[in-house]
């Protein structure tokens, strides 16, 4: 069963939900709006960045992310969740790499991985509406709670900087701007092709005009010798 607004309230009221921070003005009709958390990471930048200062993370073109969630959540035995983009940034062209299903007992902050498919850098501010999640109530407690690695993680750790500064291997980003930099190069030598190609057709114009008046002064000594 799909937890509705005043279900996730009550829940959160019986401490059964734990969110921390919890603001009922992110709770939607069936879901809770999660926000942009202070810090993230991307292939392009290779470090881990503080978006609570910067005040926004930008993911290039092709960029692998990971951004953490504001929110430490915590679900009880008798429930699950699942979550998903807000659509506002689903629409822009992001869509999320990791698993979607938040499994019963889990306690920590979510880190999302991202991949910007769109030609365009793509923004994060800080604390804006990012992630929707999605709470189910199971006919039964679950008898092997959440308790792996991910359990208690409360944010960015050296397991995600480290694939994304230390992965083999050119990052997407790096591709596309590779392609993007044949491309142009492509474009600039068919331009030169094409200059080459008109001064061509121009000479043999020349050459057949010359190449005819030399016939035909051959064939004027022809006819007075």
């Amino acid at each position: 069963m799909i937890l509705t607004d005043e279900q996730i309230k009550e829940a959160i009221k019986e401490q059964d939900l734990v969110i921390i921070p919890f603001e009922e003005s992110q709770t939607q009709p069936a879901t809770y709006d999660m926000r942009v958390g202070r810090f993230g990471a991307t292939t392009s930048s290779k470090r881990k960045v503080n978006i609570e200062d910067r005040g926004y993370i930008i993911i290039e073109p092709g960029d692998f992310a990971v951004v953490e969630i504001l929110e430490e959540l915590s679900i009880g035995v008798q429930f699950t969740a699942r979550f998903g983009l807000r659509s506002k940034y689903a629409r822009k062209g992001l869509i999320a790499t990791t698993g979607a299903q938040i499994d019963p007992g889990f306690n920590g902050r979510l880190i999302i991985g991202l991949t910007n498919l769109t030609p365009k850098p793509i923004s994060l501010p800080y604390k804006d509406d990012f992630v929707t999640v999605e709470f189910h109530r199971l006919e039964k407690p679950a008898s092997n709670p959440y308790c792996g690695p991910y359990q208690k993680k409360m944010g960015i750790g050296a397991e995600e900087i480290e694939f994304i500064t230390e992965s083999e291997g050119m990052a997407l980003s790096e591709m596309l701007n590779t392609l993007r930099s044949l491309s142009s190069n492509v474009g600039e030598l068919s331009k030169d092709m094409g200059k080459f190609t008109h001064q061509f057709n121009s000479m043999k114009w020349m050459i057949g005009i010359m190449l005819g008046f030399i016939a035909l002064v051959i064939a004027i000594l022809s006819l007075t010798s």
